[in-house]
């Protein structure tokens, strides 16, 4: 079957959030939801999550699932803010262990590293549904060790494993990054039918082209720059190792990736009622 598929672009972080289901009145899984986030002033605010809520009530839809395809670096998640309002549980890959284990020293975390803070944690390949939609969550990792890209009928969303044909792939040097893990994660889902259609988590389009997020896996074989058919896997990690050498951290990494590796729960406030995030200093 099908699926509607819903998309909200988020311009100041280039993510994509998605709300994917079988028609109005029936359940529904947000992917990849954005928490408002000034880090010049600590802000937070909701307007994108509330664009999803807004959706989600206008077309009578059940929130099943909350589902993240990896602890992102360039955002905050909004899951716990949906959930709030709209129920569902929040979910990611069962590897996201790995990822908290990575920066529990960077942050000096004392809570658990267990995964717990998620409502649900997929085993590589675990198949589940949405309402009526028969959905598997793929284990691709290479860009963290925790990406999933979850299937669903026709359409699978990719996370960062990969980027629209012009921009090409994800980065692989955070903790736990591996070009080669990537290489062969995006190989993968390149073997589904051609016609497979695979929405983008981001998009950082060249200056001549406005944003975009949904393309194919024939276009993706015959013209990703990074990963296209015929590019074997030492020239990828090559290619890969030298750009991600070349890159700036993002602009939200020490503030999202604490909260995301928590299922995206700020942290509890102090006795002054203030909740702080943690930046380390000279840690990467």
């Amino acid at each position: 079957m099908k699926p509607q598929i819903e998309a909200f672009f988020d311009p100041a972080t280039s993510t994509v959030t998605y709300v994917v289901y079988e028609g109005d009145g029936a359940e529904c899984a947000v992917i990849d939801s954005v928490l408002d986030y000034d880090p010049k002033s600590g802000r937070t605010s909701t307007q994108n999550a509330d664009r999803v809520v807004d959706f989600v009530r206008a077309h009578r839809l059940s929130c099943a699932w909350l589902l993240e395809t990896h602890a992102h670096a360039d955002h905050l998640s909004a899951a716990p803010y949906l959930q709030e309002r709209l129920g569902g549980r929040i979910a990611i890959g069962a590897a996201i262990r790995t990822v908290q284990h990575a920066f529990a020293g960077i942050y000096n975390f004392k809570h658990a590293r267990d995964g717990s803070q998620f409502d649900h944690l997929f085993e590589a390949d675990e198949v589940f549904r949405i309402g009526g939609l028969e959905a598997r969550a793929l284990h691709v990792p290479g860009h963290t060790p925790a990406d999933i890209a979850y299937q669903v009928g026709d359409a699978v969303f990719v996370g960062d494993t990969l980027f629209m044909p012009d921009v090409g792939t994800a980065r692989c040097d955070f903790p736990g990054g591996c070009a080669s893990m990537l290489y062969h994660s995006v190989r993968r889902l390149l073997e589904l039918p051609p016609e497979t259609r695979l929405f983008m988590c981001h998009d950082y389009p060249p200056a001549e082209r406005e944003a975009r997020w949904q393309t194919t896996v024939a276009e993706q074989r015959a013209a990703n720059i990074h990963i296209r058919a015929g590019i074997g896997e030492e020239e990828f990690v090559g290619m890969r190792t030298r750009r991600d050498a070349t890159l700036q951290m993002p602009v939200l990494i020490l503030p999202a990736i604490q909260v995301n590796i928590s299922a995206g729960h700020l942290p509890e406030p102090e006795e002054n009622g203030v909740r702080y995030l943690k930046i380390p200093i000279n840690a990467f």
